[in-house]
C-alpha cells in the first residue's frame, strides 16, 4: 500500500514528542541532544519560553489577514532588519527557498528596469544548495536533484568556487547576478575564502551586478555574527534567510538595499501567508534573544570551545574522522566512514547530527548550549567512533 505521506524522505523511526532546551524526547521517553536543531532552525532550542510565550499571545490576538492590509508586525520587524543590516527592505517569505526565489526574481527585475533585459543569468556555485523549487534546484545544479524533472530552466550557470579569474571568464553580457553561500551546509560545510567573497563584490561592482549572499543557513548568529557578511567588510545587493529567524517557526525573508529592489513595484511578487502576524510575533521575540548584549559573544566563546574539543576528538579517532570543517556553529566533521552510518551511531548513542556532502556530518547545536552539553555531545561521538573502530578490529581479525 502506498503511504499516505509522500515518500520523499529516508526518515529515521524515531519520532519526538517533547522539546527542552537543547534536548529532545522520543515516543518511548528517551532524550536525544539535538545537534541537528531542525537543520539550523531551532537556534534557541525546544520550548524557549520567549518565543513560547510571543507565539502564544499573538494566537490569541490575530493569526492571519494576508497581505491586502498593512500588518504592523512586517512594519516593525523590517525596520528593526534594516537597522541591523546592509539591507533597505524586506519582502516576508515562509521558506528559505521562497526568500532565494524572491532574490532571482528581484535580480533579473533590476537589470530590466535597469535597461538591460538582456541581463537574466545568475553565476551559481558547485556544491550550492538554494533549495528544492525548480528554480533553486537550476541553481545549485546538483546533478542527483535534478534528475527526472525535465530540461534544467534556463538562466542558472554553474561553476567551481574559489577562482576569481574563473568567475570573471564566466560572466557574459547576459549575466545579471552572481550568488553564493558563505559556507556552503548541504555542500558539506565549505567556508568559502574571505577573499574569493570580498573579490565576488569587486567584480559585481565593476560589471554592473547584483550580488546575492545566500544567508538562509549562516544568518541569526550561527557563525557568531548576526550575519557572516559582517565577518567580511562587505556587503551583499541581496540576502535571503530564514531558518533561525523564525526560531522553528516557518519564517524567511528576502532582505535587499533600495537600488537592488527598485524593480519590485505593486504586482511584481506576493505571498499569501508571508509575513503572517504569528511568523512576525515570534521572529520579533528572536530579535530580542540575539541582540541581548551577551548573545553573540556567548556563541563566540562556546564556538571555540567546541572547536577546541573536535580537535581532541580528531587526534582520538583519526580512523573515522579525517577533519573538521566550518565556522561558529556551523561545523561539520569529514569521515572515513560512511556519513549515513555514523548518523545512525551516534543516534544510537543519543545524539542528532545531520548529514551533508562530501561524507560530511554537520553540527548545528542550539546557539544557546554550554560547555557541558559539548562535553556530552563529545563522549557521544567518541563512542559512535569507538563502534566502527571496534567493527574494523573484527574485520582484521
Amino acid at each position: 500500500m502506498f503511504p499516505s505521506v509522500l515518500p520523499t524522505y529516508n526518515r529515521a523511526d524515531v519520532a519526538f514528542v517533547r522539546g527542552e532546551g537543547p534536548y529532545l524526547f522520543a515516543e518511548d521517553g528517551r532524550r536525544y541532544l539535538d545537534f541537528g536543531a531542525g537543520i539550523a532552525v531551532n537556534a534557541f532550542g525546544h520550548a524557549h519560553p520567549k518565543l513560547v510565550a510571543a507565539l502564544t499571545e499573538q494566537a490569541g490576538k490575530l493569526w492571519h489577514t494576508s497581505n491586502l492590509y498593512r500588518v504592523p508586525g512586517q512594519e516593525s520587524l523590517s525596520k528593526r532588519l534594516a537597522e541591523l543590516t546592509f539591507a533597505d527592505t524586506a519582502f516576508f517569505t515562509n521558506s528559505g527557498v521562497e526568500a532565494c526565489e524572491c532574490a532571482f526574481k528581484m535580480a533579473r527585475r533590476y537589470q530590466f528596469v535597469s535597461g538591460h533585459p538582456e541581463k537574466f543569468r545568475i553565476l551559481c556555485f558547485e556544491g550550492a544548495f538554494h533549495g528544492r523549487t525548480l528554480a533553486a534546484i537550476a541553481a545549485g545544479g546538483n546533478a542527483k536533484y535534478l534528475e527526472g524533472f525535465g530540461p534544467r530552466m534556463e538562466g542558472f550557470d554553474t561553476i567551481a568556487a574559489g577562482d576569481l579569474k574563473a568567475v570573471e571568464a564566466a560572466v557574459t553580457p547576459q549575466t545579471a547576478a552572481i550568488m553564493v553561500e558563505p559556507i556552503q551546509g548541504e555542500g558539506g560545510i565549505r567556508v568559502m575564502a574571505p577573499d574569493f567573497l570580498r573579490g565576488l563584490r569587486a567584480i559585481c561592482d565593476r560589471r554592473g551586478l547584483i550580488l546575492i549572499f545566500d544567508e538562509v543557513a549562516t544568518g541569526v548568529g550561527r557563525t557568531g555574527k548576526l550575519f557572516a557578511y559582517e565577518w567580511l567588510g562587505v556587503a551583499p545587493d541581496i540576502m535571503p534567510i530564514a531558518k533561525a529567524i523564525g526560531g522553528g517557526y516557518p519564517i524567511g525573508a528576502c532582505l535587499a538595499t533600495a537600488e537592488a529592489a527598485k524593480g519590485m513595484t505593486p504586482g511584481t511578487h506576493g505571498s499569501t501567508y508571508g509575513g503572517n502576524p504569528l511568523g512576525m510575533a515570534v521572529a520579533n521575540a528572536v530579535l530580542d534573544l540575539v541582540q541581548a548584549p551577551e548573545f553573540l559573544p556567548h556563541v563566540q566563546a562556546i564556538a571555540n570551545y567546541l572547536g577546541q574539543q573536535l580537535g581532541r576528538l580528531l587526534a582520538d579517532h583519526p580512523t573515522v574522522f579525517e577533519e573538521a570543517r566550518g565556522q561558529g556553529l556551523m561545523l561539520g566533521l569529514k569521515l572515513r566512514v560512511p556519513n549515513t552510518e555514523f548518523v545512525a551511531a551516534a543516534r544510537k548513542e543519543g545524539l542528532l547530527v545531520v548529514g551533508a556532502g562530501d561524507n560530511v556530518v554537520r553540527l548545528l547545536p542550539p546557539l544557546i548550549i554550554e560547555e557541558a552539553e559539548v562535553r556530552e555531545a563529545m563522549a557521544m561521538l567518541s563512542a559512535a567512533a569507538k563502534s566502527f573502530e571496534a567493527k574494523k578490529k573484527i574485520e582484521a581479525a
